[in-house]
């Protein structure tokens, strides 16, 4: 008896050592095709503060933070692809696949993280209306998960083109399934916020601190006739190429042009460089937050690159392109 007894202590402490306590949260995997490397993790709802790095050893890796409520994690992948993983409490999470497919990559744990592998299965292939389509349905279909908040955010608020109406009314439906979960009603206010950034709206207030430690604030650039507020990252080539162009035109325009650019790279390392490859003398602001940045957010700058064009510290156009950019500046200079 006494034998048993020693070994039914031995196999539990066995098992609490493999698994994880009810105040933390386990996220592992293994990946084919990168035996060596690093991602970073951060979290669109407070549940880190800034951004890990998260070490590939052999191909596999191990990461666990304390957690006592759910929360999205977000895994940035060497290529700077993006993948939500759901936490809990008391929960372990494996992602599998190949690094070569990162689209295609299993995570297995929880019901959240399954919904969203299967999710993404569902609309490979698809087309962009199809697949916005696909992700409405997927919203009211599972309106009690944290998977479908992240659909929400991702496909009609966070994106280059977003649909604050169609997101009010899934975040509608998530309310009533969680009335509880206080990231559903930050989202929400959120799209409060950014609906009235529309073009024709006021830019709304902000002040932040830039890479050479001065205070940047919205009173800045709505003094100006003509302003632009752009965000880029060191890594993405046609933000890069945006903020080369910009420089041509403040080099002609002088102080008819204010400009603040925000990064979102993750190191400000790397963003200083670029700015002094391309000699940007005007604000630039890179907290190391990415897109977790207060003013980031507060702004609706939710893709790469993406830009607001103000005249008399009024929005007149949001998001375009490059090459419009430039010609709706050469018509307001």
């Amino acid at each position: 008896m006494i034998r048993n007894f020693l070994y039914s202590i031995l196999l539990t402490l066995v098992v609490c050592s493999c698994g994880v306590d009810g105040k933390h949260f386990k996220l592992e995997g293994r990946l084919l095709h990168l035996n060596q490397g690093e991602f970073y993790v951060y979290s669109t709802d407070g549940l880190l503060n800034g951004i890990d790095t998260v070490k590939i050893v052999g191909g596999r890796f191990a990461y666990e933070i304390p957690c006592t409520e759910q929360g999205t994690l977000v895994i940035v992948f060497p290529n700077f692809y993006e993948q939500p993983v759901f936490a809990a409490p008391g929960k372990s999470v494996k992602v599998t696949g190949d690094a070569s497919l990162l689209r295609e990559l299993e995570t297995e744990g929880t019901r959240d993280n399954e919904l969203m592998t299967a999710f993404r299965k569902q609309v490979s292939g698809l087309s962009p209306q199809q697949t916005i389509a696909a992700a409405a349905a997927f919203a009211q279909k599972n309106a009690d998960s944290e998977a479908a908040l992240w659909i929400v955010r991702k496909y009609f608020v966070a994106t280059p083109s977003p649909d604050y109406a169609q997101a009010r009314k899934l975040l509608a439906t998530l309310h009533d399934r969680q009335p509880r979960n206080g990231n559903v009603a930050r989202l929400a206010q959120q799209v409060n916020a950014l609906a009235a950034t529309v073009s024709g709206a006021k830019l709304p207030k902000f002040s932040c601190t830039d890479t050479s430690g001065n205070t940047v604030s919205s009173s800045e650039i709505t003094k100006a006739a003509v302003g632009v507020i752009y965000l880029w990252a060191s890594w993405n080539y046609e933000s890069t190429e945006m903020q080369r162009r910009l420089k041509q035109m403040k080099d002609k325009a002088g102080n008819k042009l204010c400009v603040i650019g925000f990064s979102v790279d993750a190191a400000q390392a790397s963003c200083n460089s670029f700015l002094e490859r391309d000699s940007v003398k005007w604000s630039n602001v890179c907290d190391g937050l990415m897109f977790e940045s207060k003013t980031v957010r507060t702004l609706g700058l939710y893709s790469i690159p993406s830009n607001i064009l103000l005249k008399n510290g009024k929005i007149i156009e949001r998001n375009v392109s490059s090459q419009e950019l430039m010609r709706k500046l050469e018509e307001l200079l």
